[in-house]
């Protein structure tokens, strides 16, 4: 599988719109844990790192951020800026939160619980993983 940009259903209503995700209609995985980071300083990073197994889910729920993967060859941006689509993410895929906008909001959705050996943080060490793969 390869990341992709999943749009979620958008109901229109006068009084406020709502979207949502589901699996298996909108999420390729079943969701196992959820997480948000939020009040990130100007200029910071997030993320900078691979999963061995884990997959997520991330979307923009309030402002704007950019999520940069990397394969091991080739690098990759999306802009996240709204809250009916979001950035599906394969396991074995670096990645890095950045371009945080004032208030802005990242929910994260994952099919794993927190491991920390599913971890990669090395980017040299990640690259000759994703080579042998």
């Amino acid at each position: 599988m390869i990341p992709k940009i999943i749009e979620l259903p958008k109901i229109y209503d006068k009084r406020g719109n709502l979207s949502f995700f589901e699996h298996p209609n909108q999420l390729p995985f079943e969701i196992k844990r959820t997480y948000w980071i939020y009040d990130v300083p100007g200029g910071e990073l997030r993320g900078s790192h691979a999963f061995k197994e884990q997959q997520e889910f991330i979307i923009a729920l309030s402002g704007s951020f950019d999520v940069v993967i990397h394969d091991g060859k080739e690098e990759q941006r999306f802009s996240l800026n709204r809250s009916y689509y979001g950035l599906y993410i394969p396991k074995m895929f670096w990645r890095r939160l950045e371009n945080f906008s004032t208030n802005s909001l990242a929910l994260i959705v994952s099919d794993k619980e927190y491991n920390v050996n599913d971890y990669i943080r090395d980017f040299e060490e990640f690259k000759i993983l994703a080579y042998e793969k």
